[in-house]
């Protein structure tokens, strides 16, 4: 499964980041996007999620990923 992985990035850098990461691999999915514990990293993930109304969810086993399934 692809990932990208959110650790190291700026908070203001990531919706595009991901925005267009997910555009690119969109035909690829599932993906994961690895956001860590950080609760605003996983809000703006999910915003992006929510734009584009694709399917996600996150693994009881690690909740600082997304799994989106398109």
């Amino acid at each position: 499964m692809l990932e990208l992985d959110l650790h190291g990035k700026r908070h203001h850098e990531v919706f595009d980041l991901v925005e267009e990461w997910l555009l690119r691999k969109q035909e690829y999915m599932p993906v994961r996007v690895i956001t860590g514990n950080s609760q605003p990293m996983r809000n703006i993930v999910m915003d992006v999620i929510k734009t584009y109304k694709w399917k996600f969810y996150t693994p009881a086993n690690n909740l600082g990923e997304i799994i989106i399934t398109q």
